[in-house]
């Protein structure tokens, strides 16, 4: 039971801590490109941190990681909620990012891992994505409430004490012991290639539209984060429903790869197609989830594996399409992103996802 609290409320702690600056964050930098630095620090240090932290959890075991993690992150919420200096803010998200990774790197591999972890990754990515909304709404509303910009921080660091706390008495004794081998890493990543390609792109696509949104409507940073909000929420119901149906992982990526298509389409006419795109967002990641467990004594790695492509995606997917918007229109960069879930559908059959392979 501590175990699973652990894992569970440390998930919905880091995640809404790594959202709660985003509301007030012109309150913290003057320029919209520190405000985006700020921002995309905590990615960057998640992204370098994740393949790391998965292949030393399969080294060392996967609880020091997850206590490493949630007190890396209590430490960084608590200097963000003290530290003015935009710039220092800077470094401090980056650690943050690194907390971020190492803690769900050795998650998600400690769920993988159990004999219920297709429920166990439903309840999982639902308290993720809860904790991505939770961060968004009640730190702004706090903020307004209170008056003080950093007090959401705060509130979600006093709360990442408590997973923090109670890591110190979980023990990794309910799964197999994991097992090293830093030699798998590259028949992994070659294997499963498709694997990771899809994570890339259709994770990759939440990100676009969300960063596109805002400018291509000007609608109101608030209806903007209604809209995201909801994006999380269709999400989570989705992972809740495909965590209990066992889902074959190539028939369910290609056909949400084919409905994201139509997702994405909607979104350019109508924000509707936030909550097409969320729900099969939560599909794909549980589909993807439940295939990975087949590999049973790589779990790091293969966690780590799958957390940095899904960082990848929402690091890289946006970045481009911004260009493409600027560059050619808004309805190309659309097209564009439309496209990139078109390949996804015509190359996943490929993948060796059909039957796992032994390292």
């Amino acid at each position: 039971m501590r175990t699973r609290f652990t894992l569970f409320f440390g998930v919905f702690s880091v995640m809404a801590l790594s959202n709660a600056i985003v509301p007030v964050l012109p309150l913290f930098a003057d320029s919209s490109s520190l405000q985006g630095a700020i921002y995309a620090a905590y990615f960057l240090g998640a992204f370098v941190s994740t393949l790391p932290a998965g292949m030393l959890s399969d080294r060392i075991g996967r609880v020091p990681l997850i206590r490493l993690g949630l007190i890396i992150t209590v430490i960084s919420g608590l200097s963000l909620s003290i530290i003015g200096s935009p710039f220092l803010m800077l470094a401090i998200r980056f650690i943050e990012g690194v907390g971020a990774g190492c803690f769900v790197a050795a998650a998600m591999s400690f769920v993988n891992s159990v004999p219920e972890h297709e429920k166990m990754s439903g309840y999982f990515m639902a308290l993720l994505n809860a904790g991505l909304v939770s961060g968004l709404i009640a730190a702004g509303w706090l903020a307004t409430f209170f008056q003080v910009p950093a007090i959401g921080v705060m509130f979600f660091s006093g709360c990442a004490v408590i997973p923090a706390c109670t890591g110190f008495f979980i023990r990794d004794s309910l799964v197999a012991a994991p097992k090293y081998d830093s030699h798998v890493l590259l028949p992994l990543v070659i294997e499963y290639r498709y694997l990771w390609y899809s994570s890339v792109i259709l994770v990759g696509i939440t990100g676009v539209i969300i960063s596109l949104y805002p400018e291509f409507s000007g609608v109101s940073s608030h209806i903007a984060g209604i809209w995201i909000a909801l994006m999380s929420i269709s999400t989570i119901i989705a992972v809740l429903i495909a965590s209990r149906m066992s889902l074959p992982p190539v028939q369910t990526i290609r056909w949400s790869a084919i409905l994201m298509v139509f997702g994405v389409l909607i979104s350019f006419y109508s924000p509707i197609g936030f909550i097409v795109i969320g729900a099969l967002a939560g599909f794909v990641m549980i589909a993807q989830m439940a295939f990975l467990a087949g590999i049973k004594e790589h779990q790091g790695i293969v966690m780590g594996l799958f957390s940095t492509t899904s960082y990848l995606g929402m690091s890289a997917l946006p970045f481009i399409a911004g260009l493409i918007a600027d560059t050619s229109g808004f309805f190309v960069a659309f097209c564009a992103t439309a496209f990139c879930a078109v390949t996804v559908a015509l190359t996943i059959g490929q993948c060796a996802c059909r039957k796992p392979v032994s390292f």
